[in-house]
């Protein structure tokens, strides 16, 4: 086989062309209950602290660990125990999201964020099994390609449900919108339908007991098991603290429309993102993880003052583009990272619920950071914010300092999810 980063060798490639189309499913639905309803109750006149409880509807991204053994020990009766997953959770996502669509946001309040909490916690079962279908398929050599190819699809997904969303919203209204992201959501079950199955067949846990306590005991037998998951939590906690209300600031704090920001914003985040992406795989292939996630760390922690600064411009596109593109060209290359180190914390036997623990745990700060983000940006100001999300970035880089003899161990070249750690 030819080197992993031969672009040409990963695009002729099944499994990972499973992992990009797989990734678009899995990031086609993330935004319709987060950042997008955020724009769509922003719009209908919904107030601030309520938008900031609203983001508290993601929290099923944090708790799918608790129902991912069960996707470990049970499978549908077709498709395997992975694609049969994740047909089912994508069809019923197309439904929920098609009857939140039909409900009048402004009017309906609760039974909106009832919904938008119903359609996170399929989206989140759906990436429960998705994770542990690229973990369990992708061969060492292709983990690093792998992990970059699965940030594209899911990004090109991340832009059809954002940037595209929110400038479909001024033409078709929201409504319709909505509607038409349900159909696109239940066509990717094409995806699923094309991809590989895993080469290496796994005795699942033989009883839900073992499918909870085997994924627990297996990560825990290793030297700083407890550092590893404090270290996957406070990674990328300063970049989620500075996204959590980012669609809330430019509309109610800046004054660009949400077309505006779909167009520049949205736009710019995605193809930056994909950039930055592109050229995190690439470098991931040379650079040692330890490195790689150092260098893109404290990247990541001073992007954040380039949203500070354009609080303090105002409503300017030029610098809006740059800050956006900026944060998320680097967030690219982080993501790349991130994901082959938690790829490289897991055990094939128990992908779903390693992977979806170790995934919950990053995605805490994501969910918990709204209300506080909100009343930090109505206490100090926006630009105090985006100040205050770059120091928060700092205990995750000590940590890392800290650990990084163990990080330095796996070596996502070195290591496969297929193997007991």
């Amino acid at each position: 086989m030819k080197s992993d980063h031969d672009w040409r060798t990963a695009l002729n490639n099944p499994r990972v062309v499973a992992a990009m189309t797989l990734g678009f499913a899995s990031g086609l639905p993330f935004n319709l209950p987060d950042s997008t309803l955020q724009a769509w109750a922003a719009t209908v006149g919904i107030d601030l602290n309520t938008i900031g409880w609203l983001t508290m509807v993601t929290m099923p991204y944090t708790f799918k660990f608790l129902w991912a053994p069960a996707m470990d020990r049970f499978a549908p009766p077709f498709l395997g125990r992975r694609r049969g997953w994740i047909l089912l959770l994508q069809l019923a996502t197309a439904g929920a999201i098609a009857t939140l669509a039909m409900n009048p946001l402004d009017q309906h309040i609760y039974a909106a964020a009832t919904l938008a909490l119903l359609i996170a916690f399929l989206s989140a079962s759906q990436d429960v099994v998705i994770d542990a279908y690229r973990t369990d398929t992708l061969r060492i050599e292709e983990r690093g390609m792998g992990s970059a190819m699965t940030q594209v699809g899911y990004r090109s997904g991340a832009l059809l449900s954002g940037a595209i969303a929110l400038m479909l919203s001024e033409w078709i209204g929201w409504r319709s919108t909505y509607l038409l992201m349900a159909v696109v959501i239940g066509a990717t079950a094409v995806a699923t339908l094309a991809a590989p199955e895993p080469e290496k067949t796994v005795i699942p846990p033989r009883t839900l007991a073992e499918a909870v306590v085997g994924p627990l005991r297996s990560f825990f037998i290793r030297d700083g098991a407890w550092l590893l998951l404090g270290l996957v939590v406070l990674y990328k906690i300063g970049d989620a603290f500075a996204l959590k209300l980012l669609t809330t600031f430019l509309i109610s704090g800046i004054g660009f429309t949400a077309g505006e920001v779909g167009l520049y914003s949205k736009t710019t985040l995605v193809v930056s993102t994909l950039a930055g992406t592109l050229v995190g795989g690439a470098a991931l292939t040379k650079m040692p993880l330890y490195r790689a996630l150092m260098v893109f760390g404290i990247l990541q922690a001073v992007t954040n003052l380039a949203y500070a600064v354009l609080a303090g411009v105002g409503k300017d596109v030029l610098m809006l583009v740059l800050a956006v593109g900026f944060d998320n060209f680097i967030g690219g290359m982080g993501a790349v990272a991130f994901v082959a180190f938690i790829m490289a914390l897991c055990e094939q036997r128990f992908s779903a619920a390693q992977y979806a623990l170790l995934s919950s745990l990053a995605a805490v700060p994501r969910t918990f950071l709204g209300p506080l983000a909100a009343f930090v940006a109505a206490s100090i100001g926006w630009a105090g914010l985006f100040v205050v999300t770059f120091f928060a970035a700092f205990p995750g880089l000590l940590l890392l300092w800290l650990m990084r003899a163990r990080i330095a161990a796996l070596d996502p070249r070195g290591s496969n999810c297929s193997r007991s750690n």
